[in-house]
């Protein structure tokens, strides 16, 4: 069974991604009209985060800043390999990564994913998005700061773990689902940027019992793998 080629979920993830290139289609505009370069954006963005995360965030409410198609079907992918069962999903948005990793839960026989985001009005509309995919059932939201928000009522041990919220933020997130991940779990980490928090050198160093490697599409996005290995 493979929700991804055809029916509802496929069906959804189509409109939501048609949805997602309209609405940020000014947002990328702009950055290019501004000619800012890959390590200006990154630079901008940590500081802003550094200043006022709430603000930032405020200011893309409306933006989508999703996973692309490719990479939603690596997330699908890994889910069905690594048979998870409970993933945490760290800047869920409008829901469309978490219906993608949904549907590998659901294709396998079921499990839990728990998002979080900062922004009310897109966990409202991540419901939604998951509840047209006829996946609500699988899938839980909680609205605030991930390090409130993730700090307890778990469920058990982590299978996979999905980093896409503020670039600061990964390496304090990690460790705080750390003593939560299985042996083995997968973190997927998008715009994982070795600029930002030093997650990046965390994870690279098998000292800390990790295994990581940078993935190989979506250039200039941050893409990261890692497995963890005990």
């Amino acid at each position: 069974m493979d929700s991804l080629s055809t029916g509802l979920v496929a069906d959804v993830l189509h409109r939501l991604h048609q949805e997602a290139e309209i609405a940020d289609a000014p947002l990328m505009q702009a950055f290019v009209n501004e000619g800012t370069s890959r390590e200006e954006m990154i630079s901008q963005a940590i500081a802003a985060e550094s200043r006022d995360l709430n603000e930032v965030y405020q200011r893309f409410a409306n933006n989508f800043l999703s996973v692309s198609p490719r990479f939603g079907r690596f997330l699908y992918m890994c889910v069905r390999a690594s048979k998870a069962k409970r993933i945490v999903e760290f800047g869920s948005s409008m829901g469309i990564s978490a219906i993608y990793m949904a549907a590998g839960l659901r294709d396998i026989g079921g499990g839990r994913l728990i998002g979080t985001d900062l922004e009310p009005g897109k966990i409202e509309r991540a419901r939604a998005n998951v509840a047209a995919a006829g996946l609500a059932d699988l899938v839980s939201f909680r609205v605030g700061d991930a390090r409130e928000t993730l700090q307890a009522d778990l469920g058990g041990e982590i299978d996979m773990v999905m980093l896409d919220g503020a670039f600061t933020l990964y390496l304090p997130i990690l460790k705080l689902l750390e003593p939560h991940l299985k042996p083995g779990a997968l973190i997927v980490g998008e715009n994982a940027f070795e600029e930002a928090s030093g997650y990046i050198d965390y994870v690279r160093d098998p000292d800390n019992g990790y295994l990581s490697l940078s993935l190989p599409f979506d250039p200039g996005r941050g893409n990261e793998l890692t497995i963890k290995t005990r």
